[in-house]
């Protein structure tokens, strides 16, 4: 099923109306849907580098709307479709330590997720699940979201064709080494407040810590 649904994703590379594709399978993604809109993003970069910043702007805009309708669904219908969706995609378990972390550390999370490969859609249906303030979620999923597409978008529409295999090879160490300097920022700021000696209680976290 995954398989024939990332063959049908990559299909639309080819189509008359390949940006309308990216924008509904951006879109689609950080709510319920299960292949990420990368491949995609990456294949209409490679045939036209010229209008890659705009293919990323387009993922970026449609990413965050819909993390939007994902954070609706938490917020408003978790239990009748959030739960759903979490189940059929493999995440539910996940979500008891995605919603702790969020609680605990809200805009960092989001912004961390920026450079791993957690899916967002977890993110986005945790976040209005525990309430995390709109502004607060809007404002970081534009800067996680722009750094995933937008870096992809700047590098194909500077070098062209012949920094795909660049990426390939070394887009994971970029995103490795961004995350660590947030996270030694988050480290270093919680330590200058007086929270370094916060215990991490989020890693055991389940749906009876919740409530």
């Amino acid at each position: 099923m995954l398989t024939k649904l990332y063959q049908w994703t990559l299909a639309k590379a080819a189509h008359a109306h390949a940006e309308r594709w990216l924008f509904v399978i951006s879109f689609m993604e950080s709510s319920f849907f299960p292949i990420p809109p990368h491949p995609l993003l990456g294949l209409m970069c490679l045939a036209r580098p010229e209008r890659a910043i705009r293919f990323g702007v387009i993922c970026t805009l449609a990413s965050v709307l819909g993390g939007m309708l994902g954070y609706a669904i938490g917020f408003f219908l978790y239990e009748a479709v959030g739960q759903q969706i979490l189940d059929t995609l493999g995440l539910a378990s996940k979500f008891p330590v995605a919603a702790c972390y969020l609680r605990e550390y809200g805009a960092e999370i989001i912004l961390v997720k920026g450079a791993t490969p957690i899916p967002f859609k977890l993110i986005t249906i945790t976040a209005g699940f525990i309430g995390l303030p709109l502004f607060t979620f809007i404002w970081a999923s534009i800067l996680s979201r722009a750094f995933q597409f937008m870096l992809v978008g700047f590098l194909f529409w500077k070098f062209g064709r012949p920094i795909k295999a660049f990426i390939e090879k070394y887009l994971g160490l970029l995103s490795a080494a961004f995350l660590v300097l947030v996270v030694g920022g988050f480290i270093a700021a919680s330590m200058l407040s007086g929270g370094g000696d916060k215990s991490d209680a989020c890693s055991g976290a389940t749906m009876a810590t919740l409530r």
